[in-house]
């Protein structure tokens, strides 16, 4: 009888030490990063026109954001981001600059990565570059 109390109590005890390590789990603060969109369309844009659009995020987590690195996938995009640390319920952009200078279509994709529960996030940009009436003309001189 000494030994079935002995074992009940134990397993009582593991059980509440076990339910009470989860709930701990639970409470650990993580960033987290959200985009008010993760592809964005330049739509028609001329020849040497400006390519630099802005790319909002919002830190909707319980803990400081800190973007690590944001990486584009060709070197015809450049990124700036935050270096600083965002706190929870702050926003942050990410500016990116495509090169206009380059005509056609594109569609680009950008990797950020962060301290964030869902790490890395990919964007795509995207949109057509037309040549300027300058430099479409067949007959220049």
């Amino acid at each position: 009888m000494k030994k079935l109390l002995t074992a009940l109590f134990s397993l009582v005890f593991v059980a509440l030490g076990y339910s009470q390590s989860s709930t701990d789990t639970l409470s650990v603060k993580k960033a987290e990063i959200q985009f008010a969109q993760t592809e964005i369309h330049y739509g028609v844009i001329e020849q040497y026109s400006s390519g630099e659009k802005s790319i909002e995020f919002t830190n909707t987590g319980s803990a400081p954001l800190v973007l690590t690195n944001v990486v584009p996938s060709c070197g015809c995009t450049v990124v700036d981001w935050p270096k600083e640390p965002v706190s929870p319920s702050e926003k942050g952009k990410i500016i990116v600059k495509y090169n206009t200078g380059n005509t056609g279509t594109f569609r680009k994709s950008i990797r950020v990565f962060s301290n964030a529960k869902t790490s890395p996030v990919m964007l795509i940009i995207s949109g057509e570059v037309k040549p300027t009436e300058s430099n479409s003309s067949p007959n220049q001189k």
